[in-house]
């Protein structure tokens, strides 16, 4: 029988790989035998780095890009790697994400214009290459990473909260249209996950964070890169519009 979490001969684009939770997908996803396709926006010396390190550790092909997400330039570009290196696309992961605080009222025009266009364009761009490509084989897997906070808010929060939420949105509509030709979208909500963004944080802020979670720790982004993996694999190949919460229980 099958492995269905074996991706052997698979192909993956993953954005925002450079560190934290995208860093940790790519890697899940290689050591499941898919081949990579990566993307960051800074750090092109680190992204390469990284790949040379998946490609060695798990025997397979990673390919990088960097450029800015929330242009739709950079989104064809990873979908015509696919195509030129592959002639296919298995599985696309929206993960690049930014975070800005702001009260309302104090937040700059341009946090709101660069929040909504990265976390928020971004994923429409990302959906839209993924789709056009997948659509060649009738079958696919696009998941997107959205946040606790676009479901449920939280103060200081409002550009962030209201991009994440668009998320949700974008990947309930997706669902229902790419169905039909057996593309899957699906998205995953962290909580409050071990990531450098979260490690700047001051220490009551911190702490305040950490006790609303039912489970009483922070969540890690191997955790995150798990439930990614679930959604990539034939695991859930029956599962499509559906936001799977990562956040050990946490209330805010």
């Amino acid at each position: 029988m099958s492995d269905p979490l074996d991706l052997g001969g698979r192909v993956a684009v993953v954005t925002g790989a450079s560190r934290g939770i995208g860093a940790a997908i790519a890697r899940v996803l290689a050591s499941h035998g898919a081949n990579l396709i990566i993307s960051g926006f800074q750090n092109s010396d680190r992204l390469t780095s990284f790949a040379a390190e998946l490609a060695a550790e798990h025997g397979v092909s990673v390919e990088v890009h960097t450029g800015h997400i929330a242009e739709p330039s950079t989104s064809s570009a990873l979908a015509k790697i696919a195509f030129s290196k592959y002639r296919r696309l298995d599985i696309w992961v929206n993960n690049a994400g930014i975070l800005k605080d702001g009260l309302i009222g104090m937040v700059p025009d341009a946090d709101i214009n660069e929040t909504l266009g990265v976390n928020l364009a971004g994923v429409l761009h990302g959906t839209q290459a993924a789709a056009r490509l997948m659509q060649r084989a009738q079958s696919g897997s696009i998941v997107n990473l959205t946040s606790i906070i676009g479901r449920v808010g939280n103060t200081g929060q409002l550009v962030y909260g209201a991009s994440k939420a668009g998320v949700i949105g974008a990947t309930l509509s997706a669902a229902k249209e790419l169905a039909p030709q057996s593309i899957r979208v699906n998205a995953v909500a962290p909580g409050f996950i071990d990531t450098d963004m979260v490690r700047q944080l001051p220490a009551d802020k911190y702490d305040e964070r950490l006790q609303s979670i039912g489970m009483g720790r922070i969540g890690t982004p191997q955790e995150i890169a798990d439930a990614v993996l679930f959604l990539a694999s034939d695991l859930s190949r029956y599962v499509t519009g559906q936001v799977i919460g990562v956040d050990g229980g946490m209330v805010i």
